[in-house]
C-alpha cells in the first residue's frame, strides 16, 4: 500500500523546560503519554521503529524571535524563508514570501507529483462572500491552497464530516448568526480527519488555538486545549491504517512558556507516528520537513531536483 500522511500543524507550540509555567507538564494527555512515555519538554527524545519525538529549530540562523509568516512559509515550502527575507515576519506573508509559496508550496508540489492532497480545514460562509485573492490578510495555508489551485472546504463539507474546523470542535462557529454547524467531540473530529485519507494521500490540517491561548498567558485554557487535543489525537490514531502516518509540528514556540505571553526561541516538536519514523531522524529544522515528506515518505525526487532560492 502506498504511504499516506496527515500533517497536523499546531501554531505556537514549542518544547520548553519542565517548569510551572509550562502547561505541557501539567495537562493530562494519556494518548500522548502512551506514545511518548513522558510530558513533552525540550529534553524529550524518542526514537523507535514507529514513533519519533524530538525538538527541531525554528530560528533558522536568523536573529530575533520566530514569527508565523516566515515560520509557516519555511514549513510548507522547504525554503528558509527567514534567511530569504533576512528577518522574521509575523502574521501574514508579504509579496516576497507569497512568491516562495507560489513557487513551491506543499499542496502545489504534491499536485505536480500526482499526490492527491487537501487542506482539511473548513472556511466560513463569510470567507467566500468577501474572498479576494489579492488581499494581504490571508494566512500561509490559505496561500498554499491558492497556489495549488485547489478548492477550499466549506461549512457544508464540515457538516458532512469531510473537513475539520481550525478550533477542532466547531466551538467558534456557535455564535455566528444562523449557524448551522453542530458541535463535535474532539475524538469525532480526529476520526473525521483520519477518514479524509480514504480519498487523499496528503492531508494538511492547521490549528492556531495554542498560539492564541499562549498570547493570553491563560494556564487553565492552555491545559483545556492540550487535553482536548490529546482526545483529538486519539481519534486520529484509533483504527488508523498502517500506511497512514501522522506528523505534528509547529512554526514557533509560545504556549510552552506562559511567563511572558510571546513567541519563544524554544525548539518546536517534530512528532512522527508511523513506520517511516526513523527516516525523519535527520530532520533538525522546520525547513527540512518539506523535503523529508516528499523524499522519504512519498519517494518523489532526489535532493538535487529541489530548486534553491535565488
Amino acid at each position: 500500500m502506498k504511504n499516506k500522511l496527515i500533517f497536523i500543524f499546531l501554531d505556537g507550540i514549542g518544547l520548553g523546560e519542565h517548569v510551572d509555567t509550562n502547561p505541557l507538564t501539567k495537562a493530562s494527555m494519556p494518548t500522548m503519554h502512551s506514545l511518548v512515555g513522558e510530558p513533552l519538554t525540550r529534553h524529550t527524545n524518542v526514537v523507535e521503529s514507529d514513533i519519533l519525538v524530538k525538538g527541531i529549530d525554528a530560528c533558522l540562523g536568523v536573529d530575533g524571535i520566530p514569527q508565523s509568516a516566515t515560520g509557516q512559509t519555511s514549513l510548507f515550502t522547504g525554503f528558509n524563508a527567514q534567511a530569504f527575507l533576512g528577518h522574521h515576519l509575523m502574521a501574514y506573508p508579504n509579496n516576497q514570501l507569497i512568491s516562495l509559496i507560489n513557487k513551491r508550496s506543499i499542496l502545489k508540489y504534491a499536485r505536480e507529483k500526482h499526490i492527491k492532497s487537501i487542506f482539511a480545514n473548513s472556511y466560513t460562509d463569510g470567507f467566500f462572500k468577501s474572498f479576494d485573492k489579492t488581499s494581504p490578510n490571508y494566512s500561509v495555508t490559505t496561500r498554499c491552497v491558492l497556489a495549488a489551485r485547489t478548492n477550499f472546504n466549506t461549512l457544508d463539507d464540515l457538516i458532512e464530516n469531510r473537513a475539520v474546523h481550525w478550533d477542532i470542535t466547531n466551538s467558534t462557529l456557535q455564535d455566528i448568526p444562523n449557524n448551522r454547524v453542530p458541535l463535535v467531540s474532539p475524538f469525532k473530529a480526529g476520526q473525521n480527519l483520519k477518514n479524509i485519507t480514504d480519498d487523499y494521500d496528503l492531508v494538511l490540517f492547521e490549528c492556531f488555538l495554542p498560539d492564541l491561548i499562549g498570547h493570553k498567558k491563560d494556564m487553565d485554557k492552555s491545559i483545556m486545549f492540550l487535553e482536548m487535543f490529546d482526545e483529538f489525537l486519539k481519534g486520529v490514531i484509533t483504527d488508523k491504517a498502517e500506511n497512514v502516518h501522522i506528523l505534528i509540528s509547529s512554526d514557533h514556540g509560545n504556549i510552552e512558556d506562559l511567563s511572558f505571553g510571546g513567541h519563544s526561541k524554544n525548539p518546536v516538536p517534530l512528532i512522527f507516528i508511523g513506520n517511516r519514523a526513523p527516516q525523519f531522524l535527520d530532520v533538525n529544522s522546520i525547513d527540512e520537513i518539506f523535503n523529508a515528506i516528499f523524499l522519504k515518505l512519498f519517494d518523489t525526487a532526489s535532493i538535487a531536483e529541489f530548486e534553491k532560492v535565488r
